[in-house]
This record gives structure tokens, sequence and C-alpha cells, in this order.
């Protein structure tokens, strides 16, 4: 697997030229050299156009793909990933800022000889002052675990290419809670155990334009705080901000993006365990995520104020008919996957 061309999609939005020119030289240096790097462009493409041609001249490794539409880290990625070939051997992701060793790529694809993805870990860099304020520690602890608490970055890791007949396209749900790597993560696991070494494989680059940064260098959100997220929340995605739409926001973040999770899964064929569907599917049962919260509590992986709010995001799903909802979204999704199925040539993209 490690010899055959593989795929690397960089997610951009008004990058820092510095930044992204520094990332691109690193991509550029990599150890392992048969790759195409696709470019997903989230909005105006002028900035990445011209770094890009300044940074890398006439590698034709590198493409851009842009049309000016402003759709969100998420659907970004995804937009990058209905690029890649059906016949990929494997896929890494990229941020459009951070800095990779160069034999980050000839690492983590020799770990998919036996694992569906593989994620190394990083330096966590602050920008500009360059201060090293730590390194992940990134672990798997199997797929309930990963539904719960995700350990898995998405500019971390390298995965199969085969798991993109499933993941794509990625389950819609209206908050901001949706993430491409916690998607890409629980549907690899459905594939085998990953793969999760302690080599340093990038630095993860830390500064205030992140959409979401290590959660290690993050500071609990207070419950204000966590109070006007979700009235904002709630106006932009129910129209409202009354209690009941509250209510089912603070569900869907929580417990309904994890119903969608498995329900869509399901849908598309996957081996779901037992014990996953029956602490987050539609039929899920209290007392096996209680365990599951208790096994995060004792690993560190979830604090107890996280599973508090999680409680409360399940009892909010109870009084606003939460759990038909999420099964409607992941119907809906699940209907959106069957639909993009194509057939065609095995080096077409999908």
């Amino acid at each position: 697997m490690t010899s055959q061309s593989g795929w690397i999609v960089l997610a951009a939005y008004q990058p820092n030229a510095e930044l992204f020119a520094r990332q691109l030289r690193s991509i550029q240096a990599q150890t392992m050299r048969e790759w195409t790097c696709v470019i997903s462009v989230d909005g105006d493409d002028a900035t990445v156009r011209r770094v890009l041609a300044e940074t890398v001249g006439d590698d034709g490794r590198f493409r851009v793909v842009a049309d000016g539409i402003r759709r969100g880290f998420y659907l970004n990625f995804e937009r990058g990933l209905l690029e890649v070939p059906v016949n990929a051997p494997w896929v890494a992701l990229s941020d459009q800022d951070d800095y990779w060793c160069e034999g980050k790529l000839a690492l983590l694809t020799a770990q998919l000889e036996t694992s569906p993805l593989a994620s190394g870990q990083a330096r966590l860099v602050r920008h500009p002052s360059g201060e090293v304020t730590g390194v992940t520690d990134r672990t798997f602890s199997g797929g309930a675990q990963l539904v719960l608490a995700n350990q898995v970055t998405g500019s971390l890791c390298v995965f199969r290419g085969e798991l993109l007949e499933t993941a794509l396209p990625f389950p819609r749900v209206p908050t901001r809670v949706e993430t491409h790597d916690h998607w890409l993560a629980v549907v690899a696991a459905t594939y085998g155990d990953l793969a999760i070494v302690g080599d340093v494989v990038q630095d993860y680059v830390q500064h205030g334009s992140n959409v979401y940064g290590d959660p290690s260098q993050q500071k609990a959100m207070g419950l204000a705080e966590t109070v006007r997220e979700t009235l904002a929340k709630a106006r932009k995605y129910e129209g409202n901000a009354g209690p009941l739409a509250v209510l089912r926001m603070f569900f869907l973040v929580q417990v309904g993006w994890r119903q969608v999770i498995v329900e869509v899964l399901q849908a598309r064929g996957r081996p779901v365990d037992a014990g996953i569907d029956a602490a987050f599917g539609r039929r899920r049962r209290l007392r096996p995520l209680r365990r599951l919260q208790h096994d995060a509590e004792v690993a560190g992986t979830m604090v107890r104020r996280s599973s508090i709010e999680y409680l409360i995001s399940w009892a909010a799903g109870a009084f606003t008919g939460g759990r038909r909802r999420a099964h409607a979204l992941a119907a809906r999704a699940s209907a959106a996957g069957t639909a993009s199925t194509r057939d065609g040539a095995q080096d077409s993209p999908r």
C-alpha cells in the first residue's frame, strides 16, 4: 500500500499566506512522493491560487477546486473528498496552516496494511510566538468510546480510500456540531481497530482563527457561554430562541448527532456494535451510556461537566421528540447516500 499513489485533501479558507506557504512546502517535501493534493477552497480562491503558484511552482501534483461558494469547513472537506477517485488506496486530510514532518505519510500509510485509519501525534505550537505548549496524546479505546468522545483529529490521520464508499456524502445535522473527523473516525472503526502511533508527525498550529483548536488547549466553556451559544444556534437553525427551540438544539448538538451517526452507518450497511447501538442508537438506553461515560472519565477522555451536559441533552430530547427528529435526519442522509452511489470507471472521481 505504501508504494501506491494516494490523495491529500486540503481544506482552505482565507488562509494566512505565510502559514499556508509553509504547509504547502511541508507537503511537497514528503519522503513519499506519489500523491495528488486537492485544495478545496471555501469561498474566494484568489489568495490560495497566488500563494500556491508562488510556493510550489509547476508541481502538477497540486490542484485547486473552487467555485466561490461558502460551505463551511465540514462541507468543504466533503467537497474535496468527492474529488478522490474510487480506487484511491489512501487519503490524507490537511489543514491550511499546520506543518508536516517529512516522513508523516510514509509512517502512517504503512499502518494501513492492518488498520483502516492511522493517526500520529502533534506538537501544539502557538502562532505567532512559536511557543510549544504540549504534545497530543491521542488514543483508541474502541468504537463506543470513539462515538462518545472523538479522539481523531482529521489533519493527523491517513485512512484507506475504501472508507469513502461509506462516508460520502456526509450526514447533515442543522447545527455547527458536525465534524468531518468524528464522522470519518467512527466510519473507520466499523472496518477495524484504528492505529494510533506515538510518533509526532506534524505541528498543530493554535491561533485565534482555528475552527476547532486542540481540546487540551481550550478552556472549559462556562455556563453563561454555553447558554449564549445554544441560544445563537437555536435562532439560526430553529428560527427562534424559545424554550422548545433551545431544547431541540441542545439535543441535536450532543445526543442527536450521535444517533444520526449510528443510524446512517446502519442504513449504509456497516456493522454497528451492539454496545454502540444500545448507548447511541434510536432505541438507546441510559445504563449502557452511563457505563461508557464512567470509563471515559476514568480514562480522562471526558470530563464530568461534559458528561452532565450530555445527560441534559438526553433529557432535552425526551421533552422534544428528539429521537424522531434525529431519525428523520438520518433517513434523509441515508437517502442522499443511496442517490449519490455511482457506477463507473475505477479511475473516475466519485
